[in-house]
């Protein structure tokens, strides 16, 4: 395992569309764990997609404190609600803003060992799965903020 580099904004890479992932390889097992790892290591992050760290495919690792959850190609194929939170990007450190987003998302995705999962998700995880996916698609959370804030930090 490995802490990758986080790209940081201004790098093009955030801004490209990641391609669909077509076999689940040892490579592929292993950017997931690498990203795993980043994510655990960056200290205050609960998602990482994999352009975040260089890598322009549809990956995405989530730990909103309820497990691991690592997607390959997801997408979103329900939304609800809404909800309008402070969200950060470690890619982007030191900003905050409020985003509207869907208060409930149901994601399909594939895990590590080929099995197609489709998976619910409401508040935090909702953001978490919308924001990360919009990185997938070469969209900061910046792009859709509606109100920057201040966070003082302890």
């Amino acid at each position: 395992m490995a802490i990758l580099n986080i790209v940081q904004k201004g790098d093009e890479t955030l801004r490209k569309r990641c391609k669909e992932v077509k076999e689940i390889n040892d490579r592929v097992l292993e950017i997931l764990d690498d990203m795993k790892d980043t994510l655990y290591s960056s200290g205050n992050g609960v998602g990482l997609a994999a352009p975040q760290v260089g890598i322009l495919k549809r990956l995405v690792v989530i730990d909103v404190g309820e497990g691991l959850l690592e997607l390959i190609n997801p997408v979103i194929v329900e939304q609800e609600g809404e909800q309008n939170e402070v969200e950060g990007c470690l890619s982007i450190p030191g900003v905050y803003g409020r985003v509207k987003r869907p208060a409930r998302v149901v994601v399909e995705y594939t895990d590590r060992n080929g099995k197609k999962k489709r998976k619910e998700g409401t508040g935090l995880l909702a953001i978490c799965f919308c924001h990360e996916l919009d990185h997938l698609d070469g969209i900061l959370f910046e792009d859709k903020v509606n109100e920057f804030v201040e966070i003082e930090k302890e």
